[in-house]
């Protein structure tokens, strides 16, 4: 299985970095998430994570580093969520952490939409301060 690689960018329409290591399990999504076509964007890591969870099946380590992202990637983010926790319903071994800027004025607001993330898909979320 291949690693899979995206350089984000601040264009148009931001783009996160995702960086995703099928030897290691470890999976970052980060920067921000502001797309015309989220669901294109998203559908190789959506392969990527199946492919993973359905042929590798060795632990899983997801970290959430997003400093935005809008309604659109909202909805797959919560797509991913609910994958990992199939995984884990399945026995597979899954960490995800959500990494937030503690100094944020903002973010109390981001904060509950993670606790939302984990109400709706039932996966616990390790929330991981740190200042800039």
């Amino acid at each position: 299985m291949k690693n899979i690689y995206i350089e984000g960018s601040h264009e148009a329409y931001f783009i996160p970095t995702v960086n995703f290591n099928a030897e290691t399990g470890a999976c970052e999504l980060a920067g921000e998430s502001y797309l015309e076509e989220t669901i294109k964007f998203y559908t190789p890591i959506f392969n990527w994570i199946k492919e993973y969870i359905s042929t590798v099946r060795r632990p899983l380590t997801f970290n959430f580093k997003l400093t935005y992202f809008n309604t659109s990637s909202s909805k797959c983010i919560v797509d991913i969520l609910n994958m990992l926790k199939s995984y884990q319903n399945d026995a597979g071994e899954v960490t995800v952490n959500w990494f937030y800027d503690d100094e944020d004025e903002d973010i109390e607001e981001e904060l509950e939409e993670v606790e939302d993330f984990m109400l709706e898909t039932g996966l616990k979320i390790n929330l991981i301060p740190f200042g800039q």
